[in-house]
């Protein structure tokens, strides 16, 4: 059985991968006051992480449960199963899973800086542009936001998925393979990002700032917003989420220390993406002009035939907690 070493540099990352393995890891509970249970979909180092760190975690009036998954399709993949009320993923996740007739409400957004999203080539590699890709191997999640970064980036080279090798791979597979040189290059997302640029283990050739819309999204099962009582609770978790989010950009070296400890990901590492991506992110509105954006995400996927029919995005959202909300065209922090 032949056993791949990675550079050691990268060996947190590796084991933070390791951690997120399955589809879901056992869930743990966050406890408030009431009977109410909130079930609620995160990714390590994600939601629960930030909530507590912010102190937001104080005085519920429900209960928390918290189940943990590597990336958000198959987050989504349990809210259309009724296992979880509520959770956070990035902007591509909720086209696939409308595309596939999912249950599934868009109820919350924030913008933030889309430079976490990159193209990432090894040092060594004679590639200075985007349009040199052609013909080259490239690593990416399929369904991913990476995935649409990837199509957007190409297509402003002049270049389509045609033109390109691509490998579907999650990201654990995928970082070995960038490593090891089996892969030309790397569509990927923050941290694994800022985990390669700190590490010199790589250079971004492009990245998605100006390409992409920035979003990412807070969904919920439709079955949870038809009680009015978990509706409340996540009203009120979508506020905490707000507030928490607005901590992390006053305090960006306290938060990474906290992400740092919770991924196992190294300081220095989690700064740099929180300064990256992280603290760039602004509460918005899930208004007209982000699901006009993703409906173009959509149609993208469509017409490559990477989802299987025509997606009104529209019919996939809820803007019942916008509130005061700012557009959700506003400029990230």
């Amino acid at each position: 059985m032949r056993r791949r070493f990675l550079p050691a540099a990268l060996l947190p990352l590796a084991l933070l991968l390791a951690a997120c393995g399955g589809a879901s890891s056992a869930s743990t509970a966050t406890d408030g006051s009431g009977s109410l249970t909130l079930n609620v979909g995160d990714q390590k180092g994600g939601s629960e992480a930030v909530l507590r760190a912010a102190g937001e975690l104080k005085g519920l009036g429900y209960r928390i449960k918290w189940s943990t998954f590597t990336s958000g399709p198959p987050l989504l993949e349990a809210v259309n199963a009724g296992a979880v009320d509520v959770g956070a993923v990035g902007n591509t996740p909720p086209v696939f899973a409308a595309g596939a007739g999912s249950k599934i409400t868009v109820v919350a957004a924030s913008h933030g800086s889309a430079e976490g999203e990159a193209i990432l080539v090894p040092n060594g590699s004679p590639l200075t542009g985007p349009a040199q890709l052609k013909g080259r191997s490239i690593a990416v999640a399929q369904g991913s936001s990476a995935h649409y970064q990837l199509i957007a980036s190409l297509r402003a080279a002049g270049l389509g998925l045609s033109d390109v090798q691509v490998k579907y791979l999650q990201p654990a597979d995928a970082l070995a393979a960038f490593t090891s040189g089996k892969v030309d290059a790397w569509a990927v997302w923050d941290p694994y990002t800022s985990q390669i640029l700190e590490a010199r283990k790589g250079r971004a050739l492009t990245t998605g700032q100006g390409l992409v819309n920035g979003l990412s999204f807070q969904v919920a099962a439709p079955a949870a917003l038809k009680d009015p009582k978990k509706a409340a609770a996540i009203e009120d978790y979508l506020a905490r989420l707000r507030r928490a989010q607005d901590w992390v950009y006053g305090h960006q070296t306290e938060w990474a220390k906290v992400w740092a400890k919770d991924t196992g990901l190294p300081y220095g590492v989690a700064l740099a993406s929180v300064r990256r991506t992280h603290s760039t992110r602004v509460p918005v509105a899930v208004d007209r002009a982000a699901i006009d954006s993703e409906q173009k995400i959509a149609d993208t996927f469509t017409e490559l035939k990477l989802i299987p029919r025509k997606v009104d995005f529209s019919a996939f959202t809820d803007a019942r907690f916008n509130g005061d909300l700012p557009a959700s065209t506003t400029p990230a922090r």
